[in-house]
């Protein structure tokens, strides 16, 4: 009992904010458009409009249908380059954190791929890999890669510098000091950079989908904006933006449970 409840108070600490969060954008997207009236009616919509096109409007089973069904595309589009990127981001921080020299030679590299505009690297990506599920793992991933290989760096690097003296006098290789010191020092970091990810995840998709596979929401984002369905796209929009903070929520809650579990003290 005396576990579990630091970690359910964490835990509705974390979940209050977001709702908190939740509220305040809805709030500050009604005083936009309040303040922009030029904006409405013809293309800007409110909270009320985009609940009546999903919920209570003539054709609104039809259109949420469709929208849920472009959204599970995107799900799983989001857990493919988020994967990637993040079992990627963990095998390069290993690698750089064991071996300095190959950190300083490609960290640079890394970086300056990154400052490259997705955009501008599409076609080139889906020229060498096609619009399939390797275009979403490698545009999905690159924008998931690079923050969490920082975060992660940070975590391994910060590991007890007695644990790992005392695995390197007993004979254990830098593999074993990685795995017994590092790694588990570096929990906190990884859920760190998994929150951060999840919400790029689901960027990456949509630009994927948008750019490459012409599937999901970002096929239905690019499809709406030219032929002016402007409560498809906010719609999509606000959809795409709860589904974000709700992947952000669930990853938030298996970090307090897995922290407690750990014997750290949830925040």
């Amino acid at each position: 009992m005396t576990t579990r409840h630091p970690v359910l108070t964490a835990t509705a600490k974390f979940l209050g904010a977001l709702l908190g969060s939740l509220v305040l954008i809805l709030v500050i997207w009604s005083l936009f458009l309040l303040a922009f009236p030029d904006i409405g009616p013809i293309i800007g919509r409110t909270p009320i409009d985009v609940f009546s096109y999903l919920f209570t409007g003539a054709d609104a089973s039809t259109q949420r249908s469709d929208i849920l069904g472009d959204l599970w595309i995107t799900l799983a589009d989001t857990a493919i380059g988020f994967v990637t990127g993040m079992m990627a981001a963990v095998v390069v921080a290993a690698v750089f954190v064991m071996f300095r020299p190959a950190a300083q030679t490609f960290m640079p590299m890394a970086m300056l791929l990154r400052s490259v505009p997705l955009v501008a690297m599409t076609p080139l990506i889906t020229m060498i890999v096609g619009r399939g599920p390797a275009c979403i793992a490698v545009m999905g991933g690159i924008i998931v890669f690079f923050p969490a290989l920082v975060m992660i760096m940070t975590g391994l690097n910060n590991a007890p510098r007695q644990i790992s003296d005392v695995i390197t006098a007993y004979g254990g290789t830098r593999l074993t000091t990685m795995r017994m010191a590092a790694l588990p020092s570096a929990v906190p970091a990884l859920f760190a950079a998994a929150k951060i990810s999840v919400p790029g995840a689901i960027i990456g998709a949509t630009v994927a989908e948008w750019l490459g596979t012409n599937k999901g929401l970002g096929a239905s984002l690019q499809q709406a904006l030219p032929a002016a369905a402007y409560d498809e796209l906010w719609a999509s929009v606000v959809v795409i933006t709860v589904s974000s903070i709700v992947l952000y929520a669930i990853v938030g809650v298996i970090e307090k449970i897995v922290l407690a579990r750990m014997g750290t003290e949830p925040t």
